[in-house]
Formats: C-alpha cells, structure tokens, sequence
C-alpha cells in the first residue's frame, strides 16, 4: 500500500509543480509580453483541478506513509509557492519519507535511507 501512495503522491506532486510553471508562463505572456489571455483560463483552471487533487492525494496517503502531522503540514505548504511541491518530493525520497513504516515488507523505494552494516 505505501509504495502505492507513494507513486500516486510523486506523481501528483510533480503534476502540480509542472502546472503552476505553465501558469506562470502564460501569465508572463499575458501580463508582461501583452499577448492576450496567453491560455491562462485554461491554464488556471488546469492547475486549480491539480491543485486541489494534490491536496486531496496528501490528505489520503499521510497515513500509509506514516508522515507526523509536521511532514504534512510541510507538504500542504509546498503547494503555495512555485515549484515547492516538486522541491518537497524530492525531499520526501531522499529522507524515507515515501517509504512508509513498512518498506521492506511491502516493496518501498528505500533509495536514500541508510540501514547500519551488519557484523
């Protein structure tokens, strides 16, 4: 199950990361280079739906991933500046936390976290 919730939330995440830079491109376009709307309709309403799943992932998968209330607090964070949700994704792999209480037994990625050497 977590190695599931942890593929569904770097998935999401990354999604959401990508969507707010197209925001931020087609405003650019709409507001600096003065070329319209630039698709930031579409653009907006693209990231709003990936941004409430994204919400919605990180409210459902805190518990298989066994995330104290901080964790999940920081990855509600990261949703509000550009691209965060991407840095704290990246930050969540390296540090175990998409690996869940019980990596071994149910296949996690556990690329990061270091175990002590055996004798």
């Amino acid at each position: 199950m977590a190695n599931k919730a942890a593929v569904v939330f770097r998935v999401v995440a990354v999604a959401e990361a990508f969507s707010w830079a197209g925001l931020l491109v087609g405003m650019f376009f709409k507001y600096v280079v003065d070329l319209g709307e630039g698709g930031v309709p579409v653009l907006g309403m693209v990231h709003g739906i990936i941004f409430v799943l994204y919400v919605a992932v990180t409210l459902a998968v805190f518990r298989p991933l066994a995330w104290r209330p901080k964790t999940l607090v920081l990855a509600l964070l990261a949703s509000v500046p550009p691209l965060f949700t991407w840095i704290f994704e990246k930050w969540a792999l390296r540090s175990g936390k998409l690996d869940g209480p019980r990596r071994r037994a149910q296949g996690g990625v556990n690329l990061f976290v270091r175990e002590p050497a055996r004798a």
